[in-house]
C-alpha cells in the first residue's frame, strides 16, 4: 500500500512541475527577434529572477508607510520595500527600444526601470540613477531608495512556452482602386 501512495505522490509531484512555468530570461535579441511592440509586451507576464530590496530613511513627519515596512537599521527608522523572486509584473512604458518599466504592485506609479545590459547577455537587468560598489539609487513611487548591489543582478524572466503558444492572425489590406 505504501509503494502506490508513493507512486500517487510522485506521479502528483511531476504533473506540477510540468505545470508550473519554465522562465527564460527576457533579452534584447529576444525582443528584437519577435519584433514585439509596446503593445505585445504590454501582454506578457514578467518575473523577477531574484530577491530585490529597497529601502530609505524614515523621516518624522512623513506621511504613513502604507506597504513598505519600518525597521530600525544601526539606530536609524529605515522604510524597506521588499520584491521577492518570482513576483509577477506587467509593463507600464517603453520609453526607449532598449529601456522597459515594469510594475510589481497594483499602483502604476510604482515601477523599476530594466535596460538589456551587454555584459550579462543582454539581459533586462534592474537599472539605477547610479550604482556604486555598495549598491545603487533607485527612484520608485516618485521617492529615491537604496538598493545592495546583488539587486544589480536581478533580471525580468518570461514563460517563453506560453509565449509561443499564442498564435496571432495577420493579413495586409492591399487597397482599393476605382
Amino acid at each position: 500500500m505504501k509503494v502506490f501512495q508513493i507512486l500517487v505522490l510522485s506521479a502528483f509531484a511531476i504533473s506540477l512541475f510540468n505545470c508550473s512555468p519554465r522562465l527564460s530570461p527576457f533579452t534584447q535579441d529576444l525582443q528584437v527577434e519577435n519584433a514585439w511592440s509596446e503593445s505585445d509586451l504590454s501582454k506578457i507576464q514578467f518575473y523577477l529572477s531574484r530577491d530585490i530590496t529597497l529601502y530609505r530613511d524614515y523621516k518624522s513627519g512623513e506621511s504613513k508607510i502604507e506597504d513598505g515596512k519600518v525597521r530600525m537599521v544601526n539606530g536609524r527608522k529605515v522604510e524597506e520595500i521588499v520584491i521577492t523572486k518570482g513576483t509577477p509584473g506587467v509593463l507600464v512604458s517603453n520609453p526607449k527600444s532598449d529601456r522597459i518599466a515594469v510594475s510589481f504592485e497594483d499602483d502604476d506609479s510604482r515601477f523599476l526601470m530594466f535596460g538589456a545590459n551587454p555584459k550579462a547577455g543582454d539581459r533586462y537587468v534592474l537599472l539605477a540613477k547610479e550604482w556604486k560598489r555598495s549598491g545603487g539609487t533607485i527612484t520608485y513611487d516618485g521617492r529615491s531608495y537604496f538598493t545592495d548591489k546583488d539587486s544589480a543582478y536581478s533580471a525580468l524572466m518570461i514563460d517563453l512556452k506560453k509565449i509561443k503558444k499564442t498564435k496571432v492572425s495577420s493579413r495586409t489590406a492591399k487597397g482599393r482602386k476605382i
